[in-house]
């Protein structure tokens, strides 16, 4: 099984008339060796945003840019209604409402974690603070650490500690660079549903770097696609997955993500089922809340099409769409991009049956999803 990944959601934080406009608009331009970054970018500044591009895209330089931490280049930043950097007007790194989480925690081995979250405080007026030590401890779920020296903490611990030393400072803005990547799958599984509660429980926009694909299927509201230095595409997450003028889409994980509610259990087969506006998804999990939000990824390679709709299948998932766009993926298959009632799926089929199908923009078929996995 492992063609639907269902992931725990809720909605973005909710936000007041005076946010709802509130925007992250950046343009950065700076050269190391051969290596340019020419990006721009705006972005809400609600929820979480994931930058996603290869290795030495230059995920982390924008994000060292965003930070103050490249400053020999001509840019501009504005983060709400703070303007950080715009032409000869520099805001200094220190002086910058942000938390800062990196790849490895980079914790004071001499102290304890209480120490060290206190450490962080030292940055924020106690006028200022707007997220108090307390908070950060009870989020992070590490009120049994706080004792401990960081030499006695697992990896996953480690990282919960970096991230609540971050939320310490009460920061207006949170950056990540790829707070997973020294973790293995059982620490990472371990911390992730901490990165999820961040944007339920704190309105504080993040900006998460990351280059697989899993992590930001299930964090991030938005996407900013980068390769050789520059900006690609940028937008919501679910707009741009299934894109066919984008490198997601040529993936061999090539997926859509679908937002839908828990809409009923059923208790004799143990299976829930999932509401969306193109129809029901019925999956084997445990039941959830009725109304909750969950987030639903959807494989390419698990999406097959039919022109009637089977009834005497396996197959529990099957959906009315029509015919987007389609997409030659090499010489034996090709990606058709589906709408089931406006939402965006991805199905990737042979050239041959796309052929016996006579597929074309604006065709009505039934895409059967073949298997289903609850990932979190």
């Amino acid at each position: 099984m492992g063609s639907i990944a269902v992931f725990v959601w809720s909605d973005m934080p909710a936000r007041t008339h005076s946010d709802s406009q509130a925007s992250i608009q950046a343009r950065f331009l700076l050269q190391r060796g051969e290596f340019v970054l020419d990006a721009a970018f705006s972005v809400p500044a609600q929820g979480v945003c994931a930058l996603f591009g290869p290795s030495g895209c230059g995920k982390t330089t924008l994000l060292r840019a965003i930070a103050g931490l490249e400053f020999d280049h001509d840019g501009m930043l504005q983060v709400g209604d703070m303007n950080w950097q715009q032409g000869a007007h520099f805001v200094a790194p220190h002086q910058r409402p942000i938390g800062y989480v990196f790849q490895e925690a980079s914790l004071f081995a001499h102290l304890n974690v209480l120490r060290n979250l206190e450490y962080g405080l030292k940055r924020i007026k106690p006028a200022d603070r707007k997220i108090s030590l307390e908070q950060a401890v009870h989020l992070l779920g590490i009120q049994d650490l706080l004792q401990r020296k960081p030499h006695s903490l697992s990896g996953g611990e480690r990282q919960r500690v970096a991230i609540a030393r971050a939320l310490a400072v009460s920061p207006r803005l949170l950056l990540m660079d790829e707070p997973l990547a020294a973790l293995d799958q059982r620490r990472k599984l371990e911390v992730m549903p901490y990165l999820k509660a961040l944007h339920k429980e704190l309105d504080i926009p993040l900006i998460y770097v990351s280059h697989a694909l899993e992590e930001v299927a299930q964090l991030a509201h938005h996407l900013i696609l980068m390769e050789a230095g520059k900006v690609v595409a940028s937008g919501e997450i679910q707009q741009l997955f299934t894109r066919l003028d984008l490198p997601l889409a040529h993936e061999l994980e090539a997926s859509a993500i679908i937002s839908a509610d828990v809409s009923g259990f059923d208790p004799e087969f143990q299976l829930m089922q999932l509401a969306f506006a193109g129809g029901v998804i019925t999956l084997a999990a445990q039941p959830l809340q009725l109304g909750e939000m969950v987030r639903v990824r959807l494989m390419a390679r698990d999406v097959s099409l039919t022109l009637e709709h089977q009834s005497a299948t396996s197959i529990l998932n099957i959906f009315p769409v029509t015919v987007d766009e389609i997409l030659s993926t090499g010489s034996a298959q090709v990606t058709v991009k589906l709408r089931a009632a406006g939402v965006p799926i991805l199905s990737r089929i042979t050239r041959k049956s796309a052929q016996e199908l006579k597929l074309e923009p604006g065709k009505k078929v039934f895409a059967q999803v073949k298997s289903v996995a609850l990932l979190s």
